[in-house]
């Protein structure tokens, strides 16, 4: 178990660098209660008319109250929605839900899908259901979380993938035919973002199947685009998987990007990795150095640092939260606070906005209700206890209830500057955005656990402890459990680390046995002598091994690239 819980630390301890809970809210009689109760009717509005009008496509289409496939008919809202449920504590609907996924998804169809996309909301939801399911009630099969059926529809589903990664450096194909593989003309012009955004989802596939080909495609495509960055130390916006050679030029933290970097650190986080952490670490050198203007993140020319772009995308508004999960809490916080000017302004965020002239951008003044500055306010709420960060959840609540509540759900906003609506409902709203603000307002949720609780599971491979918290979040918000990529395969390095330490603890006991005969032998007394015999010792171990303290978790005083396992990240306290 301490093997298992060892992982946990690094992100335990960023997650739970926050202060105590305060007063702050109180204060400004912001009533959180009242907001996470309005935020659970918001889902259930969005969820119920889906379910109504358009199950089983994709997506909901507000406006005419029916739906339509927008990512390769996989019911994605569905799936998006699931650990949603859970986290709202609807375990009854969940269990419903797992039961319909595994009668009526089927991969082998011929569609054209987003490679990134499946990833992040069929593999990633589906992997993260996976490992709640016990938690969520539902009757798991023998050898879970290692098997079962949730996580072989996203082995299916993501092995309908690879073929887009077999290409010369490694660098995937943005689209694939789920039933023919890569169509002999397609583009082999791919997103940056496409390319570096898969270790979270595949690394957790090898960790629980035991099959490392996963992990494997989603390192070397990683390592391709740190190879081919500038000299500058920037990668830009898109480039061609087969040559290497960049297309376009762009460089920044926003969209075509903006995962690669997240994944960078969260890969870090969940695998206890320190080279994809030195990896962002310079880059986030050279984004500062060439990007980064009064808290503020343009876009600028990948070789020459020139800015190309002097705009604010809304998908740059997750940079807040990536920066607290590496400590950096107050630059997130200036950062986070130019971005909430922009939603004071308009009441959301527009796509792009133009920071010299402080207004929208041509085309790009809808706001399709993204999560990504929710879920970096949830961040820095764990964080700060800011209770301004409480106030941008309020103001989400009220300006998606006044401008986007339909009779059917909630509509994208195609322009904040007079409100019209466009007819599309985007699963990640139910999968993120409504998510990060009921886990802004919830800080008892689960998700938000210190380690002080925890469950073991015995699996064929030992003892496994779950749901102890420290959850990574994919970029489509769904939570993995970092213990479980401890539970399906006992990595020989781990087993020679709990060996070097059991033969310390064994060398000690011997040297006090042995120190002890001899102060015997010299007559220094009874009382020198150890109460314990060598029999009565097994005993006692072997009662020990047994127990199920729920004891606390405690944070390494070591930096992240200190050596772990032995030297320590999380410990388990049995006295």
């Amino acid at each position: 178990a301490m093997a298992v819980l060892r992982s946990l630390g690094s992100f335990l301890c960023l997650w739970a660098l926050r202060l105590p809970a305060g007063t702050g809210a109180a204060a400004r009689g912001l009533d959180v209660a009242s907001y996470r109760e309005r935020v659970r009717a918001m889902f259930y509005h969005a969820y119920e008319h889906y379910l109504e009008s358009a199950f089983p496509y994709d997506e909901l289409r507000p406006l005419t109250c029916d739906g339509q496939d927008t990512w390769g008919s996989f019911s994605l809202t569905l799936i998006d929605a699931l650990d949603t449920l859970l986290i709202l504590g609807n375990v009854s609907e969940f269990q419903r839900v797992v039961s319909v996924l595994q009668e009526g998804v089927d991969f082998d169809i011929d569609v054209n899908a987003s490679v990134f996309e499946t990833n992040i909301r069929v593999v990633g939801g589906l992997l993260s259901a996976h490992l709640l399911s016990k938690k969520a009630g539902v009757e798991v099969e023998v050898g879970w979380p290692c098997s079962g059926p949730l996580l072989r529809m996203a082995e299916e589903a993501a092995r309908k993938l690879l073929p887009a990664f077999q290409t010369p450096t490694g660098m995937p194909y943005g689209t694939v035919n789920l039933l023919h593989g890569v169509n002999p003309g397609e583009t082999p012009v791919t997103c940056t973002a496409g390319i570096g955004t898969f270790i979270v989802e595949f690394a957790t596939l090898s960790h629980l199947t035991g099959d490392p080909v996963f992990e494997d495609v989603a390192r070397k495509a990683l390592k391709a685009l740190w190879k081919n960055r500038s000299d500058i130390g920037l990668v830009g916006n898109h480039i061609d998987v087969i040559t290497a050679k960049w297309v376009a030029q762009d460089a920044g933290i926003g969209a075509g990007v903006d995962s690669y970097f997240e994944y960078l650190v969260k890969g870090a986080i969940l695998l206890q990795d320190k080279e994809l952490m030195s990896m962002f670490l310079e880059y986030n050198k050279a984004i500062k150095n060439y990007t980064k203007f009064d808290d503020w993140y343009l876009w600028v020319q990948m070789y020459k640092g020139t800015v190309s772009m002097p705009v604010f995308q809304s998908l740059e508004a997750y940079w807040p939260g990536l920066q607290s999960l590496i400590g950096d809490v107050d630059n997130a916080m200036r950062t986070f606070l130019n971005y909430y000017t922009v939603w004071k302004q308009f009441g959301g965020l527009p796509e792009f906005y133009n920071i010299p002239q402080g207004y929208t951008v041509d085309k790009r003044e809808g706001y399709p209700l993204r999560p990504e500055l929710i879920e970096s306010a949830m961040y820095l709420y764990r964080a700060t206890r800011d209770p301004t960060l409480l106030e941008l959840g309020r103001d989400a609540v009220e300006s998606i209830e006044k401008i986007s509540k339909v009779d059917c759900g909630f509509a994208t906003i195609k322009d904040l500057r007079d409100h019209r609506l466009d007819n599309r409902m985007e699963s990640f709203f139910l999968a993120e955005t409504v998510k990060y603000l009921y886990l802004l307002f919830d800080p008892d949720n689960f998700i938000h656990n210190d380690g002080s609780v925890f469950d073991v599971v015995i699996t064929p491979h030992g003892e496994c402890v779950l749901n102890a918290g420290g959850y990574v979040f994919n970029t489509e918000a769904h939570p993995i459990d970092p213990a479980a990529l401890h539970c399906c395969r006992k990595r020989k390095e781990e087993q020679w680390e709990v060996e070097d330490l059991m033969q310390e603890f064994y060398s000690l006991k011997k040297n006090k046995k042995f120190i002890l005969k001899r102060a015997s032998d010299n007559g220094e007394g009874e009382s020198a002598k150890d109460p314990e015999d060598a029999s009565s010792e097994k005993g006692e171990e072997k009662r020990n091994s047994k127990k199920r303290s729920h004891s606390l978790l405690s944070c390494p005083s070591q930096s992240f690239n200190s050596k772990l396992a032995v030297l320590g990240q999380v410990f388990l306290d049995n006295t």
